[in-house]
């Protein structure tokens, strides 16, 4: 007889222990609603996710997450990651709503879709084809505990007939996975109440209704589940503050954003307010766990620039009843002149800080304009100032033209930032001729390098597509770093296209793209797998016939080796204001397949 060491048999035992799956069940009883676990009582209390991508530091995001007592996040779609998110979850006895996305029918919130529910039968396959694959792939194990199923789809579907159409679609999966997997339910999740009448209608297998809300309209969820009649449990999948589509504008037109106090109660307050005291709410997902330097972080994320937020100590107060363990700084008043100033002046700030614990502070400005393109709106950008607490500010007005909304930000020695923001409208002659706003961006702007942050999508298909596959994270054939681009064409006739741009799926519809009037230089680096492969690269692709186009555009025809070569594209005298296309290849099979190969792709 074999002896297996003690340690050894324990090790074993775990691995057993994991591999069992969680049995998740909803239940009513006298018109209350409850989730259990494996038996026992499971109130949702969750935060929203945003650290999908940063693999090496899970264990320590879990192990935060767990101190401020968090018991499950929620994700809108799996990747390549999700086995080790899922892994490192149930080491901290952390449980994930798993997403699955579902594409949205028009441009909307989330991102700039066009999927046609009524018309594209075979990109339906394909979202019931990943859909019923998750759920085969990961509902043994005992991380899961429900599957979120589409996010926001009804508000950003245009018509009656196309929302009946992917409630169908949504059925069809819903009931599918049912009898997949008998031990998870079903969450689909919407905008406020937008779904409740199709869900009610049309898709039965959903077990528990999803809502995203934002402020006290969470008080009243239930009182609209009365009124239309829902017998079923709700769990509130987004939630903070109230939102900017909400909130009201000031004497500049720009919209107030709720203070840090504010924000403070509204999750830690409205958890037990207008939450978890209703018989059909099973519990709530806050929103978001992650950090950011865009418009959205200082208003909803629970991070900032590396620093906590008052809505990261708050989530800590809702879930544990325990106070924050270091104030963020408060910020009393913060007001500019009530006046139309030219760009380029330096303006006196009137601002009034103070820290609970005492710590020394620093002080800091940026600014916001939510004009022109999607990023633009978004970008927040750091200003000129000078001066002290104690002798007070000035800051530098910047080089644009209209309202901005100006931030306050002040840090502590423990990490917390304290934010207040007004708004003051600046004058700037040459900014008011600008046809586009769009983000400029510093130099060297990498379109490809390494397949990280990509700016531009390669959603502008052409010609024979169909036999055209992009690889973002080919790491057999790299020039530099662990990946480059490889494009495959299997025909043996015809041509083919790929155009990468901002936004995706867009020709010239929507604004997008960058500002790189400074560039001098297009560069990138190219081969293939045989010899004497033609092709067209360059960037710049939608036409002036649109109403947002490429600025500028300029490719080179080129004969690819077996060989890295670096092709390189003066810009100088061209208009570079708007680059909705930053890297664009055409190409054509000459009687075989071919596979192309690009990396290091810059401007500078």
């Amino acid at each position: 007889m074999i002896k297996t060491p003690y340690y050894t048999l324990l090790f074993i035992i775990y691995l057993c222990a994991c591999s069992i799956q969680a049995q998740t069940t909803v239940q009513e009883e006298n018109g209350n609603w409850s989730l259990l676990v494996d038996g026992a009582p499971y109130e949702i209390k969750g935060i929203t996710f945003g650290y999908d991508q940063d693999i090496a530091n899970y264990d320590t995001y879990f192990q935060d997450l767990k101190s401020i007592g968090v018991n499950t996040i929620r994700t809108w779609a799996t990747g390549e990651n999700t086995p080790q998110l899922l892994d490192a979850a149930h080491k901290h006895d952390i449980k994930i709503m798993i997403g699955i996305w579902m594409r949205h029918g028009r441009p909307g919130m989330e991102d700039d879709d066009h999927f046609n529910y009524l018309e594209d039968t075979a990109g339906i396959e394909v979202m019931y084809t990943n859909a019923i694959n998750t759920v085969r792939k990961y509902k043994d194990h005992p991380a899961v505990l429900t599957w979120g199923i589409g996010n926001e789809v009804y508000l950003n579907t245009a018509t009656d007939a196309e929302k009946e159409a992917y409630s169908k679609t949504l059925e069809r999966i819903c009931s599918d996975i049912k009898q997949l997997d008998t031990n998870h339910p079903i969450t689909s999740i919407e905008a406020w109440t937008f779904g409740l009448d199709w869900w009610q209608k049309y898709v039965p297998s959903i077990d528990i209704y999803g809502i995203n809300t934002y402020g006290p309209g969470a008080n009243i969820i239930a009182d609209e589940f009365k009124k239309k009649g829902v017998e079923k449990p709700y769990v509130i999948t987004e939630f903070g503050v109230t939102g900017e589509w909400d909130a009201q504008e000031d004497t500049n037109g720009v919209k107030i954003e709720p203070n840090d106090r504010q924000k403070y109660d509204a999750i830690a307050s409205g958890y037990h307010n207008w939450i978890i005291n209703k018989p059909s709410n099973l519990g709530v997902y806050f929103f978001h766990y992650y950090d950011g330097n865009q418009f959205i972080a200082p208003w909803l994320f629970t991070h900032y620039k590396g620093a906590y937020r008052s809505q990261y100590w708050a989530v800590r107060e809702a879930y544990t009843g325990k106070l924050p363990i270091n104030h963020t700084p408060v910020i009393t008043s913060f007001t500019l002149p009530d006046e139309k100033i030219q760009s380029g002046t330096w303006i006196p700030v009137a601002i009034d800080v103070s820290d609970p614990e005492q710590e020394e502070l620093t002080v800091s400005f940026s600014y916001n304009q939510r004009l022109g393109s999607r990023k633009h709106r978004d970008q927040i950008n750091p200003l000129n100032y000078r001066g002290t607490i104690a002798t007070g500010f000035e800051i530098q007005l910047p080089a644009v033209h209209g309202a901005i909304k100006v931030y306050a930000e002040v840090t502590d020695t423990y990490n917390n930032m304290g934010i207040a923001t007004t708004s003051i409208v600046v004058i700037d002659q040459e900014a008011q001729q600008k046809k586009y706003l769009v983000p400029k961006v510093d130099l060297p702007f990498y379109v490809y390098k390494d397949n990280q942050d990509m700016l531009y999508t390669p959603s502008g298909h052409m010609g024979n597509y169909k036999a055209m596959q992009v690889d973002l994270n080919n790491k057999n054939e790299v020039h530099s770093g662990n990946t480059a681009i490889k494009i495959s064409y299997t025909a043996r006739d015809n041509w083919y296209g790929v155009g990468f741009v901002d936004p995706a799926n867009d020709w010239g519809d929507i604004l997008g793209g960058y500002d790189l009037t400074d560039a001098k230089y297009f560069s990138f680096w190219a081969k293939a797998n045989d010899t004497n492969v033609k092709a067209k690269i360059g960037f710049g692709l939608i036409g002036a016939d649109k109403p947002f186009p490429d600025t500028g555009k300029k490719s080179i025809d080129i004969t690819l080796t077996t060989q890295w070569k670096k092709y390189t594209i003066k810009t100088k005298k061209l208009d570079m204001s708007c680059i909705r296309s930053g890297l664009v290849v055409f190409s054509s099979s000459n009687g075989f397949p071919h596979e192309i190969y690009i990396d290091d792709v810059v401007f500078e």
